[in-house]
């Protein structure tokens, strides 16, 4: 009897770890604070790791990066730095977000395997595209940002310069205004992701998403301006995106989480 119990028990243990089966395994909460400090160490191994070219960069990635203001800068205006460490500093911390923008993948796959664990056989189908696409969206915006938003918000400010000033823009002033909306559009760009999630957790129903489409889109607009310069060029060029990311969401949603198996009643909601 006691080996038989034993096997019972062995086949219990492998079953609750089985990872095609739709039954969790139970997780202590130091399990999950362990689990969670192993993953933020790697994801920030990950970012140190990256940061050691983008130090030695820095100046590199400052010009590429301010390339598209001082493009558009009239005729003798330069960038300037207003403090006697901001050459060394600004370069220094820009080669740090960059450590961290460059890893966003490691950091994105850290917080998936973190979830994983929690997923049913049947949800971790759509994770992987679930990923890809964050990492995509995210990648997407930025680019977006940098190749669309920065020459029109900019060649606006330069236009709209009052005659008998001289536009000289600080070169910290502008890191910090560049790589806000670099995340910035990086992160409005992950709405079909985050729509996805709020379906299939049952935290919002699809078609109470598509019923209330003005006031996702007017809320779209308000998250726009406190994101955005304080001009309308700007804040249209970010929430027109993502109110069709937002589109991309529900018709993501709508291929991807289906009806729940009938095996599924244990599901969480």
């Amino acid at each position: 009897p006691t080996r038989r119990k034993d096997r019972r028990d062995a086949a219990g243990l492998m079953s609750s770890t089985d990872p095609d089966s739709d039954t969790l395994p139970a997780r202590t909460l130091l399990s999950h604070l362990l689990e969670l400090r192993d993953r933020l160490l790697r994801a920030l191994v990950a970012t140190l790791v990256i940061a050691v070219p983008c130090l030695y960069f820095a100046n590199d990635i400052f010009t590429w990066l301010s390339a598209p203001l001082r493009d558009r800068l009239p005729e003798g205006a330069t960038l300037i730095a207003t403090s006697v460490v901001a050459p060394f500093m600004t370069p220094f911390k820009l080669a740090l977000l960059a450590a961290i923008f460059f890893a966003m993948p490691v950091i994105l796959y850290q917080v998936w395997a973190f979830v994983a664990p929690g997923l049913y056989r049947h949800e971790r189908r759509f994770a992987l595209p679930l990923f890809v696409s964050s990492v995509v969206l995210f990648y997407g915006g930025a680019a977006f940002a940098y190749f669309v938003v920065f020459p029109v918000i900019f060649q606006f400010f330069v236009m709209t310069t009052p005659e008998g000033v001289s536009m000289m823009t600080d070169i910290t002033q502008y890191m910090d205004f560049a790589v806000l909306l670099f995340f910035a559009f990086g992160l409005a760009f992950e709405i079909p992701v985050a729509t996805v999630l709020l379906v299939r957790t049952g935290l919002v129903k699809r078609e109470a998403l598509a019923k209330n489409r003005g006031y996702v889109l007017l809320g779209i607009f308000i998250v726009a301006a406190f994101l955005t310069p304080p001009d309308p060029i700007s804040q249209t060029l970010m929430a027109l995106p993502m109110y069709a990311l937002y589109e991309v969401g529900l018709l993501m949603s709508r291929a991807l989480v289906r009806a729940r198996p009938p095996d599924s009643e244990g599901d969480p909601a």
